[in-house]
């Protein structure tokens, strides 16, 4: 039999995960922490809620972008005859959920090799390298079709 034999399930009254000193004194704490780790726990939370911030500024930001583009195949021009649905279901939703997706997604992987204000920096550059090839490939009508003539 070893010597650090388990206890028996009656006799545990701390977290699995919580350090013992010996002195009966828990810190004032009760939720398994060593006082160590609180700040760990709090640079994460701070993380996310970089994370959380950076994704509501993405979504504004392809919001700005992408809607006054889009604001002639949304309204269709004259009677509506060049509302362009493609834009307004496939088009605009995409861009908006690259902009809620990228920033955040950015940050995590950027933050597990870089300390925080570079991988802000480096999430600024993805955004701004996004808005870019958007910018490239994305062009919705903008005026009426060319075909119409001066009329009668």
């Amino acid at each position: 039999m070893s010597e650090n034999a388990l206890p028996e399930p009656d006799d545990v009254t701390k977290a699995p995960g919580a350090v013992d000193d010996g002195d009966g004194d828990d810190g004032g704490c009760d939720d398994g922490y060593r006082d160590g780790d609180r700040e760990g726990v709090a640079d994460g939370r701070a993380e996310s809620g970089v994370g959380c911030l950076l994704a509501v500024a993405g979504v504004a930001v392809a919001g700005i972008y992408a809607l006054p583009r889009a604001e002639f195949s949304i309204e269709g021009g004259f009677e509506g005859h060049a509302r362009d649905w493609s834009v307004i279901l496939v088009d605009v939703p995409l861009i908006l959920l690259a902009g809620l997706l990228v920033p955040p997604m950015t940050w995590a992987a950027a933050t597990r090799w870089l300390r925080p204000w570079v991988a802000f920096l480096v999430c600024v550059a993805v955004a701004v390298l996004g808005l870019w090839g958007v910018s490239a490939v994305w062009h919705p009508r903008q005026t009426p079709d060319p075909g119409y003539g001066p009329g009668i």
